[in-house]
This record gives C-alpha cells, sequence and structure tokens, in this order.
C-alpha cells in the first residue's frame, strides 16, 4: 500500500486518480502509524510552504516524514519542503536535501514556470552553479537514480512552480528556465521531482512505474 501524505495541500487528488489507473493501493492519510507502516510514501502537494509546515510541525509529522525508511517521493510543494529553507513565507523546511528553495525573478520570464519544460539527466555544470571542492568547478549531476530508468534524455513534462529548489550533490535531473534548477533530486530512500509525474502523461507514468517498483 502506498500513503500519499495529507498535510492541508491541493493536487491530492490527481496522484490519487494515478495511482488508481496504474492499480496501485492508495490511502490518504496524516496518521504517524499508517505513514510508518506503509510500503511507499507519496508527498504530493500545491499550495503555500509555511502553512504546509505549520501543519505538519502541529501533528509532528515533520519528525515522521524524515525518519522514514521506505521509498518516499516528494511531488512540486513536496519537494521544496523536503530542502532546507524556503524563501516562500521565510519558511524552515524538512532539510532532507541540502539546498534552498529560491523564487524565480526576471523581468523577461513569466512566472510561475507553468506548462511543459524538459528533464535533463546529462546536465554538466561549467560555471560555480555547483562545486564539490575548490578544484573542481564542473560536476556531472545525473545520479542514475532508478526513478528515472526508462525515460528518454530532454523529455518535456509538465511544471507548475513559482518557486525552485538551488542544484546540490542530491541533483538527479535538471531544468533550464530562468537559470538551470533541481527537477529531479534523491538521497538515500528520497526521492523527489519539481514536476508533476501524474500530469506528464507517458513520461511521468513510467516514473512513477519506477517509483512503484523499487524495492
Amino acid at each position: 500500500m502506498i500513503a500519499i501524505v495529507k498535510y492541508n495541500a491541493g493536487n491530492i487528488g490527481s496522484v490519487t486518480n494515478a495511482l488508481n489507473r496504474l492499480g496501485i493501493e492508495n490511502k490518504v492519510t496524516d496518521d504517524s502509524a499508517e505513514l510508518k507502516a506503509a510500503n511507499k510514501v507519496i508527498f504530493p502537494g500545491v499550495g503555500e510552504a509555511g502553512t504546509a509546515m505549520s501543519y505538519l510541525r502541529e501533528r509532528e509529522l515533520d519528525q515522521v516524514l524524515i525518519n522514514l525508511k521506505q521509498p518516499f517521493l516528494g511531488i512540486c510543494l513536496g519537494m521544496q519542503l523536503m530542502c532546507n529553507h524556503s524563501e516562500e513565507g521565510d519558511t524552515p523546511c524538512l532539510g532532507i536535501f541540502d539546498t534552498n528553495v529560491k523564487l524565480f525573478k526576471s523581468p523577461e520570464f513569466k512566472v510561475p514556470h507553468m506548462g511543459w519544460n524538459s528533464l535533463n539527466t546529462e546536465y554538466r555544470s561549467t560555471n560555480d552553479e555547483l562545486k564539490t571542492d575548490s578544484n573542481q568547478k564542473s560536476k556531472n549531476v545525473n545520479q542514475q537514480s532508478l526513478i528515472l530508468q526508462g525515460l528518454p534524455q530532454n523529455a518535456d513534462v509538465y511544471y507548475v512552480h513559482s518557486y525552485y529548489a538551488e542544484l546540490c550533490e542530491d541533483t538527479a535531473a535538471v531544468c533550464d528556465y530562468i537559470l538551470p534548477f533541481s527537477s529531479v533530486l534523491q538521497k538515500d530512500n528520497f526521492y523527489a521531482t519539481q514536476f508533476h509525474p501524474e500530469k506528464s502523461a507517458g513520461v511521468g507514468e513510467q516514473l512513477l512505474k519506477n517509483f512503484i517498483s523499487l524495492p
């Protein structure tokens, strides 16, 4: 059974519908015991970071989520809340991924970033966007994430967001809109996508199948 985290955020229905289409048993819950007992956990959401984190902390779900050992997938706002801090409401987040969430700022591009855009799994930083030490100014951020298996390079997926996660050691795929940002993050059993796999046609369905198939 897949548990879908209930935390006062929107878009949970579309994730439930996507899992139902795949024939996967799922339950929307904010019960700690049910989250701990689930085979896998999905943390989706559309909404405001501060309000969402308040809901989690009031129910002590923040500590439950960061200590889960089963495969865990954050989507959109869920991914952003898995980072250290969000500029949205100056919000401290869960700190699973060692990166911060920033607001898109551009006089030339529309914000929010909305619609179809690429999923680049072979991005290489050539500037100072990502450094591991003083001698390395480029890094292949492709972590060969298991949830990306079988997805074509530069596949189009569906985004709706005004905030983005900066590149970091856990970046597994990148999208470039105004600037390169983390489209997929992975660390240990924690996976996350800025785009909406449940709205990304066949590519998104394959990613969900990959997640469902994780041991």
